[in-house]
């Protein structure tokens, strides 16, 4: 790669270069402006160049990394969007694009449970329901909001639960994207550091540790999306990342640098509230990501709410 590397460096401008090593030095930890390059093979380059955006991302992320459609440009990228950007020139910062998570992906090899169509019957926790959601004729609504922050204005509400225990109060999300994260220098968005800390078992304490700049959430046309900023898997689960009426919802990992669309708005449809076998009810517009840890038929925990650290996205849904 070193030949056309070089030869795209020449291309490019003092300002873009600046832009490039503050973002590669910092691995995508702060966010940077875009790194414009001309369009077409650069000069002196092979004649099967790679376009600069593969270029850069093989070099600086994944060497294995081999066509554009592989990417998807993240929601600060200006040269993701429609109608921005110069029509000569692209965005080719390595850190403004994730690689697309594969649909499904094998059982972990630390899994103690087979695979199997159908979930354990026995209810983790009889009696008790996971989400503050009642049932009423038809429709779910959130009970554990209060009437004076039921307004809109925000497109999702975050929930970080511990096990089975919600920490702190309902993030309200009003910015077409957060981040989610323990460590982020110069970050905003939803700090899990700063939620209160008391008796935090050893493998919560050993799971928040993994979080470190966790996750961007970005609200995009169609659906919701999850960037995996950390150096760990995340899990996800939401009712539309399955085929329609299966018994359980499947769980994607989701790998570092990795984007899934974790919801789509024109799937959901007009499906009802619909009960997780063991778990109780589920809000058909919420979606549930756990940190570093899986759950489901295929791994050794069967619920979320045997997950160290996870996060409930409550979707506020469109009119």
């Amino acid at each position: 790669l070193k030949p056309a590397a070089h030869a795209l460096f020449k291309k490019l401008k003092d300002e873009e270069l600046e832009l490039l090593v503050q973002a590669v030095e910092s691995r995508g930890a702060c966010e940077s402006g875009c790194v414009w390059a001309p369009r077409g093979e650069p000069r002196g380059g092979p004649k099967q160049a790679l376009p600069p955006q593969v270029l850069l991302c093989r070099l600086y992320r994944w060497p294995d990394l081999r066509q554009p459609h592989e990417l998807k440009h993240l929601c600060y990228c200006a040269g993701g969007r429609a109608g921005c950007g110069d029509a000569a020139a692209l965005c080719c910062n390595p850190h403004h694009f994730s690689r697309l998570a594969a649909p499904e992906t094998p059982p972990p090899p630390y899994s103690k449970v087979s695979c199997g169509a159908s979930w354990p019957e026995e209810p983790p926790f009889p009696g008790s329901q996971l989400l503050e959601f009642s049932y009423n004729g038809g429709h779910w609504r959130d009970t554990s909001l209060s009437r004076s922050t039921m307004k809109d204005g925000y497109w999702c509400k975050l929930a970080y639960w511990e096990h089975r225990t919600r920490v702190g109060r309902l993030y309200a999300v009003h910015e077409a994207s957060v981040n989610v994260f323990c460590e982020l220098p110069r970050g905003s968005g939803f700090c899990l550091a700063q939620l209160p800390a008391a008796h935090r078992s050893r493998a919560v304490r050993r799971a928040r540790g993994k979080i470190g700049r966790g996750l961007l959430l970005s609200r995009e046309p169609g659906g919701v999306w999850a960037y995996n900023r950390s150096e760990h898997p995340i899990f996800v689960s939401s009712p539309t990342l399955g085929p329609p009426g299966a018994r359980g919802l499947p769980v994607l990992k989701v790998l570092p640098g990795y984007s899934a669309k974790v919801f789509d708005y024109e799937r959901v449809g007009g499906a009802g509230g619909r009960r997780l076998p063991g778990e109780g009810p589920c809000d058909p517009h919420s979606v549930r990501i756990s940190f570093a840890k899986g759950w489901g038929p295929c791994y050794s925990r069967q619920f979320i709410t045997s997950c160290p650290c996870w996060l409930e996205v409550l979707l506020n849904r469109p009119r």
